[in-house]
């Protein structure tokens, strides 16, 4: 009996043990990865009151009163740049000429900017009055020392390896990456840049997942065509195993016809069937095994029924698997802009979504017409009202 695609899904995630190993990595290359610590500040950033302008660092109170009319004049006890620390101390009276970023000097409590002084360089004059504290960053305003600034289980982005760099850190620990194994089937099916022959095709579904997978920074971990024979794809699925995939993914040969072998995989391998049949439109053969805990999921041979049964049913485990954002499946609902005549089943089709609109791609040709997919962002799932669909409807849409 066919599952709901809900009930696939609960036994395929089911069989997901999420990865717990780690590795340390360059800074640069942990881009995409899953942080497997807490990362605490060592310090307090910044490190000491600084300012935040070009300009001079005195006692707030000594500018009470002044205008450019009627001057409060300072005497300069010297200049600093950002890096640079002024050993000593501001009395009253007294100013320190300093560059945005700079720390500000022990005994200063504010500061002015350059274009409120006449910019002296032994004696300024300032030229407006300032408010003690004002023009002043506080030690520790960004984090304090052992405050936990970003927490294990985060993808690492851009602003996550700025914090991390501040932290004066170039490794950081991260979770490993998916180990992910992809076996294509079929003696019509040939590689990408061999000779073409009558009766052949070209293999797209490995690429299509070998390259969703390198989207979110996993590069297969197995990538192979094996034979049409049962014995074959055993073979490479065994051998997969045991070169430490968490998951492999394999394509053709799931239907009913004399050549669709992986009826004979759970025999050949002593492995438990999950399940054959999910009701969904295309791809609705998807057969699943455990092999030594390891899920094995058999998709369609058909280009498109094989995307749509990676979208919907593996893309959720490999968030349970790592962690990574990239996979979770973000959907929304919108008005359709085309017509749809057929009826019947969870049906799949590729789309165009934008500003609460979704467009159809090539909705009027076979599954197998391959070319409609550069072109769409979405799967749309097709309502279950037994009624055709009509522009305006409400349909359901996952992001690809």
């Amino acid at each position: 009996m066919a599952l709901e695609i809900e009930e696939a899904q609960e036994l395929l995630n089911a069989q997901i043990k999420p990865i717990t190993e780690t590795e340390t990595v360059l800074l640069m290359d942990s881009v995409g990865r899953v942080l497997a610590e807490d990362l605490v500040a060592l310090r307090d950033q910044p490190p000491f009151p600084r300012s935040p302008l070009d300009g001079y660092a005195f006692h707030g109170e000594d500018s009470s009163g002044a205008t450019k009319d009627a001057p409060v004049k300072l005497k300069v006890l010297g200049k600093i740049y950002a890096g640079d620390v002024f050993e000593g101390v501001v009395g009253l009276g007294e100013a320190v000429k300093l560059m945005t970023g700079a720390p500000i000097p022990d005994g200063a409590n504010c500061v002015i900017r350059q274009e409120d002084t006449d910019e002296g360089e032994e004696v300024v004059a300032l030229y407006t009055s300032i408010a003690p504290y004002q023009n002043y960053c506080y030690q520790g305003e960004d984090y304090k020392a052992g405050e936990v600034l970003i927490p294990a289980g985060t993808q690492i982005n851009a602003g996550a390896v700025s914090v991390i760099s501040s932290l004066g850190k170039d490794r950081v620990e991260v979770l490993r990456k998916a180990r992910v194994g992809i076996i294509t089937s079929g003696d019509e099916v040939l590689a990408p840049g061999m000779d073409w022959k009558p009766g052949k095709i070209f293999d797209s579904n490995r690429a299509y997942i070998g390259a969703r997978l390198m989207e979110c920074g996993t590069a297969p971990f197995v990538s192979v065509h094996a034979k049409d024979k049962a014995e074959s794809v055993a073979e490479e699925i065994r051998k997969a195993v045991e070169a430490g995939c968490d998951l492999v993914i394999t394509t053709g040969g799931v239907s009913v016809g004399e050549k669709d072998i992986m009826h004979d995989i759970g025999d050949i391998l002593g492995a438990e069937r999950l399940f054959w049949r999910v009701r969904i439109k295309p791809g609705s053969p998807t057969m699943a095994y455990s092999y030594h805990g390891v899920p094995v999921i058999c998709l369609s041979g058909n280009p498109f029924g094989a995307i749509a049964n990676y979208e919907i049913l593996i893309r959720g485990m490999l968030y349970k698997l790592t962690g990574q954002i990239c996979w979770k499946m973000q959907t929304e609902d919108m008005l359709i802009q085309n017509e749809y005549k057929k009826t019947g089943g969870r049906r799949f089709l590729r789309g165009q979504a934008a500003d609460g609109k979704v467009s159809l791609c090539g909705a009027e040709k076979s599954v197998g017409v391959l070319h409609a997919l550069a072109e769409c962002n979405c799967l749309v799932e097709m309502p279950q009202t037994g009624q055709p669909v009509k522009v305006g409807d409400t349909v359901k849409v996952y992001y690809l």
